[in-house]
């Protein structure tokens, strides 16, 4: 394994799923709006369970990230500069909460749980593939700015 990956993430790699983790969220908004609840659920479960390896493993491990540096990477030019990978893990951490929340409040019978929990991680999801605006990111640096966490170290390279 080489040292790069000590020295940061291509941040492109979360920027490519986001945009594979929208379109598949669109979907399951879809499919709760229409009433295919079990598929809807199913779908949302899914995600979760990806949000969970992201947060858990890392942006690294993630199944997205894995593609991503396998197959998409090497056809692109070097990445102008690498970024710190805690916010992006951070960021899976959160789609986790709103993702499981939304799928445990559905399988209480809540109302629209499905679809608001979908939407708003669409949204999040949307603005990182589109924008390149990371909303977990950017809680994570808040966060750390106002002292309720740390700052994970990150390893400077040669």
């Amino acid at each position: 394994m080489s040292a790069q990956p000590d020295r940061g993430i291509d941040p492109r790699g979360p920027r490519f799923a986001a945009g594979i983790t929208a379109v598949l969220l669109l979907a399951e908004v879809f499919l709760a709006l229409i009433g295919a609840r079990t598929a809807a659920t199913i779908l949302l479960a899914g995600l979760a369970a990806l949000f969970a390896w992201g947060a858990f493993a890392g942006v690294r491990r993630h199944p997205f990230g894995v593609v991503f540096r396998r197959l998409v990477r090497p056809r692109l030019s070097p990445p102008a500069e690498l970024e710190d990978a805690a916010p992006p893990t951070f960021a899976q951490g959160v789609g986790l909460l709103v993702t499981g929340v939304g799928l445990v409040l559905a399988l209480v019978g809540v109302p629209l749980a499905l679809e608001l929990a979908g939407a708003a991680a669409f949204v999040a999801a949307f603005l990182n593939s589109a924008f390149g605006y990371c909303l977990g990111c950017q809680l994570y640096l808040l966060l750390v700015r106002a002292g309720l966490i740390r700052r994970a170290p990150v390893a400077v390279g040669p």
